[in-house]
């Protein structure tokens, strides 16, 4: 089974994705770098609760 989860920027703290993740392996957060519209740039975005 999926869960949704979402992501938010590392520097801003802004939650501009989300995605699914594999519910089975969810020991682990979620770190994914991606682009972020109010840093203007490309970031660590880490899964939020």
């Amino acid at each position: 089974m999926r869960k949704k989860v979402v992501l938010a920027c590392s520097k801003c703290n802004n939650r501009n994705y989300s995605t699914m993740k594999n519910a089975s392996n969810a020991q682990e957060r979620l770190e994914i770098k991606k682009f972020c519209k109010m840093c203007n740039e490309h970031t660590v975005h880490r899964e939020t609760k």
